[in-house]
């Protein structure tokens, strides 16, 4: 029989197999109706229904108060990076960013074209390897904008840092529902599903309400967040599949016990992991202990144990030994070298003790 595989892939990612299964028998037939969803009107019951659902199933996990409406998006989060400040931030106002990230720095890019933006901290010269609590933020700033977790980077916000003046920005795509927030510290929490709570192909934003509306520019009618609140997430045809994916993985969350539940899970899958790379003859992490992602590890090869002209060639050799017993998707992003495992909700401990076993078994293979 062949080794099961577990997916460490950074996103589109790994999602409950009950999730898939039900997603799954849905394009068939989707609720007894003897339709798939896959071509069912948006308009009809069955789907104005699973929205709601769906929306009510995020309110009771993330505790989201009723003066925080939530917009379902296609156009993923890089689209959302623009929309953030065409709807919140005017011409002559000023915005707080901090540049944690790759994402950090090209939500920043986008609202220049907008408004003032003030770069409240920034690790890029240090290859975004920790994040700086030190901000430099403006008297008069709209709102603060930042990147919970760094997909590409492996770190993350453990304490929100607290606007100097109105209100907090958060883009979760790569920690939505890992671990609990208070959403209320929040004037607007927006991210991408496929690292999470979904496939590729739809983006939620939660957005206080006093929010909007409130800048002197005329924004394009599908831009404009209130034209989709106003349209109860219907005013064109929604991403249906990728809400109905969300919809059964967040009952798939419920079910476990919620975010407190997944919480406690997740610190224990990233405390192994950690464990066994501080523990490593071979490997070492690459972002700062303090700041390290419960989603996203990132490690490399200690430069004594593996030369530089070696690096590429052991790489590969590593990947591939990891392949073999059914751990894939590992290699590091571009910028950082080396391998990333992530380990999103739906990876169980047994993949992270997998993939620790593997670490073990390779080091014994080069070292002896």
């Amino acid at each position: 029989m062949a080794n099961k595989v577990y997916n460490f892939s950074a996103g589109p990612s790994v999602l409950p197999e009950q999730a898939l299964k039900e997603a799954s028998a849905a394009c068939i037939d989707y609720a007894n109706s003897g339709i798939s969803i896959l071509s069912m009107s948006h308009r009809s019951k069955p789907i104005e229904n699973m929205f709601a659902e769906t929306e009510q199933f995020l309110r009771d996990l993330m505790g989201i108060p009723e003066n925080y409406d939530i917009v379902f998006l296609g156009g993923g989060c890089s689209l959302l990076f623009c929309m953030v400040p065409m709807n919140l931030l005017g011409q002559n106002e000023t915005a707080d960013y901090t540049d944690t990230g790759v994402w950090a720095s090209k939500a920043l890019k986008e609202a220049k074209l907008f408004g003032n933006v003030n770069v409240a901290c920034s690790t890029k010269a240090d290859v975004y390897n920790h994040i700086d609590k030190n901000l430099k933020m403006s008297d008069n700033a709209k709102y603060l904008h930042i990147t919970a977790n760094n997909t590409i980077y492996g770190t993350e916000w453990h304490n929100f840092p607290k606007p100097k003046s109105g209100f907090l920005v958060a883009d979760m795509s790569s920690d939505f529902l890992a671990r609990k927030v208070n959403v209320s510290d929040f004037g607007m929490i927006y991210g991408g599903a496929q690292k999470n709570i979904s496939c590729a192909g739809v983006t939620v934003s939660i957005i206080r309400k006093d929010l909007l509306g409130k800048v002197d520019r005329t924004i394009p009618t599908m831009l404009n967040f209130q034209t989709h609140i106003d349209g109860q997430n219907m005013f064109n045809t929604p991403p249906v599949f990728a809400v109905y994916t969300m919809n059964r993985t967040l009952k798939w969350l419920k079910d476990m016990g919620g975010v407190e539940a997944i919480e406690k899970i997740n610190r224990e899958k990233a405390a192994l992991l950690y464990s066994a790379i501080d523990n490593s003859k071979v490997f070492v992490g690459t972002a700062a202990k303090e700041d390290r992602s419960l989603m996203n590890v990132p490690f490399v090869f200690k430069k004594d144990v593996v030369s530089d002209e070696k690096n590429d060639e052991m790489s590969k050799d590593f990947i591939e030994f990891a392949k073999a017993r059914g751990l894939v998707q590992i290699k590091g992003h571009r910028s950082v070298g080396g391998f990333r495992a992530s380990i999103y909700n739906a990876m169980p401990i047994e993949g992270v003790q997998a993939l620790v076993d593997c670490m073990g078994d390779y080091e014994k293979k080069i070292l002896g």
